[in-house]
């Protein structure tokens, strides 16, 4: 088993959960999402943010708006909508059943 690999994926996994859970603190530009994300040591890289954020933004999950900026061009900051907030809601219960359902397995080795 390629340890690693298998680190990767379960990050993965929760990419897009963990998305629409920083924007639900407030809009931010893809830097600011791509920071937060590895202050929380999920290391991610732009070639996998931005694909993830222009899929929610075509599902509905997110808005986004441009803001001159002081250091360089223009920044894109993204948001969520109401369908945004909603999928998130539902995220958060299955993940919430979904850290039961895995504590119950393993405290049970």
């Amino acid at each position: 088993m390629d340890l690693e690999n298998a680190k990767a994926q379960m990050r993965k996994g929760v990419l897009e959960f963990c998305i629409l859970s920083v924007l639900s603190k407030g809009d931010a530009y893809a830097t600011d999402l791509l920071n937060k994300l590895k202050e929380s040591e999920l290391i991610v890289v732009e070639g996998t943010l931005y694909p993830l954020l222009t899929r929610q933004k075509n599902a509905g999950l997110l808005s986004y708006r441009w803001e001159e900026s002081t250091q360089g061009p223009p920044r894109k900051y993204y948001a969520l909508t109401d369908q945004g907030r909603e999928v998130l809601k539902e995220l958060e219960t299955s993940w919430k059943k979904l850290i039961e359902a895995v504590d119950s397995v393993t405290t049970k080795i």
